[in-house]
């Protein structure tokens, strides 16, 4: 499974490439190897799994891929911790990860609950902006299929995230990680058909569409190529998202710039204020904390600081695709 440390580098380096600062490296993962926690496993598994009556887990746990050892370790984590917190000052010791992870209370078998709430607010965010496309912006419109696709995406991948963080297997990260790059490489491969009017029907145009989209889809099967068959490279993973989302940002972020000046039309900013939003949301990944209450962490905060900029940005395209059909309309 991947640790906790290392998906908070992974978007902890890609907020500081946009902002040029530094990451203070985490600290390791210690709970795992506590002698009172390893201690705890040990009986808790020769008492409740090796016995030829094993304790019974319930049906939602199971269903969840919940098993006995699984089981003593989670309990274990929580014994562990509840002891350190209840030592009177000076003597009470601070909360600690286990295998990469905070020690999170679960939620009907699922591992980081809020986690998947808001991936769900995110995936629902994506699910009415493609309805708000298909309403508002008519089949004619060269760019609502790629809009549209940006859409699908995005379900995807926020379906993944859910499976992921309701379960940490191998299986469930390579999904989650492999559909956020797919997401990440889509939102620089549709920018600039978008702000170099890639669809336009011309010989020149439609070469040069067909060459990135070539390009696109060999860096994606590479990518994936690398991880799945040679080495799963964590370093390799956040270098190659860094350099894919910091430049369609800044291409979003100039064409915003360049769009205000020509049009003077507020929402033509809207691109660079959406990008300094999620520049902002990310930054959550910087100040990783023991979760409130057990549950909502800084990870989990990030993915709920993202959902009002998806919204917003299917207002832009929305708007930017009716500005640009009323703009065809007038110049015929």
């Amino acid at each position: 499974m991947r640790p906790l440390e290392a998906r908070r580098r992974h978007w902890a380096a890609l907020l500081l490439s946009i902002v040029l600062l530094q990451a203070v490296p985490a600290q390791a993962s210690l709970g795992d190897r506590l002698p009172d926690f390893k201690e705890c496993v040990k009986v808790c598994i020769k008492t409740n799994c090796d016995s030829s009556n094993p304790t019974p887990i319930p049906l939602q746990r199971r269903l969840l891929l919940w098993n006995c050892p699984a089981e003593c370790d989670y309990h274990c984590q929580h014994v562990v911790t509840d002891k350190r917190l209840a030592r009177d000052p000076p003597y009470r010791e601070p909360i600690l990860q286990f295998h990469g992870k905070w020690p999170f209370h679960r939620f009907l078998g699922m591992q980081e609950p809020f986690s998947v709430l808001f991936s769900l607010l995110n995936f629902l965010a994506h699910d009415a902006g493609i309805r708000r496309l298909k309403d508002q912006v008519p089949a004619s419109y060269e760019l609502r299929k790629y809009y549209l696709l940006f859409g699908y995406f995005g379900l995807v991948t926020w379906t993944f995230s859910m499976l992921f963080h309701t379960r940490d297997f191998a299986l469930t990260e390579k999904l989650d990680y492999f559909a956020a790059g797919a997401s990440v490489l889509y939102g620089l491969y549709y920018c600039p058909i978008r702000i170099f009017r890639l669809e336009e029907s011309t010989p020149s145009k439609s070469a040069l569409l067909r060459a990135w989209t070539l390009i696109c889809v060999a860096l994606y099967i590479a990518h994936v190529s690398y991880l799945s068959f040679w080495t799963w490279d964590y370093t390799y993973n956040m270098a190659a998202n860094i350099a894919v989302g910091v430049t369609a940002n800044v291409m979003w972020s100039w064409f915003s710039v360049y769009r205000f000046q020509r049009t003077k039309k507020w929402w033509s900013a809207w691109p660079g204020m959406i990008v300094a939003w999620v520049v902002l949301a990310m930054s959550m990944e910087l100040f990783d904390f023991a979760p409130w209450g057990g549950m909502i962490d800084a990870h989990s905060l990030w993915h709920l600081g993202t959902v009002v900029p998806t919204i917003w940005w299917y207002s832009f395209l929305v708007k930017d695709a009716k500005d640009d059909i009323q703009g065809t309309r007038l110049k015929q």
